[in-house]
């Protein structure tokens, strides 16, 4: 458990950067819960939402309850960290996704509220901004070194990884922009930030720690 007052542990990261897996070590560390995309969309998936109760507000809390409680039974051992990051096709995708956005956002919400958990997942440093318990972690490394390790993690060639980088990059700010309308993600967005060029996942799980706990 870490010894500060650090309940919730929001890491924000590029693709290729190593967040998942470095997430994992981080809440394996801490004894907290370990919550990705993945894992929230399979809880989703298991307590079979209905697209018409995310649109309702009051139907929806019902929902999340029901999340909350796949998440629960999901915990770290589900993790995969390294998992594809969720990327619409464009705007218009984006935009219809708005009703799964605001369940998974509130979602978060409430993961966070129950305390003791890493969160890696859909701009959780957003949204949970303003916590005081919140340590807001962005997990990234250069270009040259995401596009090289996409590429041998999808087993294709860098053209390929390159694009699926740009991809992910351009949808991600774009998610950021229309959900918490920040035109330019900058490191004062965040606590702490971390290079995976030379740290490995242990070394950069180990400062994360470090930080939880100080």
């Amino acid at each position: 458990m870490a010894v500060g007052g650090t309940k919730v542990v929001a890491i924000s990261r590029a693709a290729g950067a190593e967040g998942e897996r470095i997430g994992a070590l981080v809440a394996e560390r801490l004894g907290y819960r370990y919550v990705d995309e993945e894992i929230i969309t399979r809880a989703a998936e298991k307590q079979g939402v209905d697209p018409a109760a995310i649109a309702d507000s009051e139907r929806r809390k019902s929902v999340i309850l029901r999340v909350l409680e796949g998440l629960g039974q999901s915990g770290a051992a589900g993790a995969t960290p390294g998992g594809p990051m969720w990327v619409p096709d464009d705007a218009t995708e984006l935009s219809q996704s708005h009703d799964r956005r605001t369940l998974i956002r509130e979602t978060i919400y409430e993961t966070a509220a129950q305390g003791d958990v890493v969160i890696v997942a859909h701009a959780a440093a957003f949204a949970l901004a303003g916590r005081d318990d919140l340590l807001r972690v962005l997990v990234t490394a250069p270009v040259q070194v995401r596009t090289r390790r996409l590429a041998e993690a999808r087993d294709v060639d860098e053209a390929e990884a390159a694009k699926e980088r740009k991809r992910s990059d351009e949808a991600r700010a774009a998610y950021l922009k229309t959900f918490y309308e920040v035109d330019r993600e900058l490191p004062t967005h965040y606590d702490l930030v971390v290079n995976t060029e030379v740290l490995e996942p242990e070394a950069a799980a180990e400062i994360v720690t470090r930080a939880a706990g100080s």
